[in-house]
This record gives structure tokens, sequence and C-alpha cells, in this order.
């Protein structure tokens, strides 16, 4: 099935979007890896530390939405 469907399930539609985002933030990793080389590139261990802790940090972020549900809104 490519793109959307009326017809569609919750867990196509899971796995059609998940594959779909997962392989473009892989290959955006790829990509920032390409900023290693050396001979292009210069940077400090302190620039290296700091991407790698943004993105750690974004990545817990996002797995937690995954096991802990939103919290819910106080209501009377």
């Amino acid at each position: 099935m490519t793109g959307a469907s009326k017809y569609e399930t919750p867990g196509e539609k899971f796995k059609r979007l998940a594959t779909k985002r997962t392989n473009e933030v892989l290959k955006r990793l790829k990509i920032l890896g390409n900023c290693s080389n050396r001979q292009v590139y210069e940077y400090t261990e302190e620039e290296v530390e700091a991407i790698f802790s943004a993105i750690d940090r974004k990545v817990k972020e996002v797995k937690a939405k995954f096991y802990f549900p939103k919290e819910e809104k106080f209501k009377l």
C-alpha cells in the first residue's frame, strides 16, 4: 500500500509512518556523520559532545512518549 488510505488500520498507519520517519532519521544521522571528516571540517571535542548530547536528549524525550502516557489535565 502506498500513501494513506481511508481503509488503513491504525496499526498499518503506524508502521507506514514510523518506517518512513525512522529511515529519514537514520539517513540524516548518516549525513551528519559526513561532518566527521577532519580533512574537510574542523571541530572541537566540546562541539561534538554538544551535538550528541542534544541528539541523546531528544531521543530520550521521544522514547518516553511511547512508554508514558501524556499527563491528563485537571478537570472538575
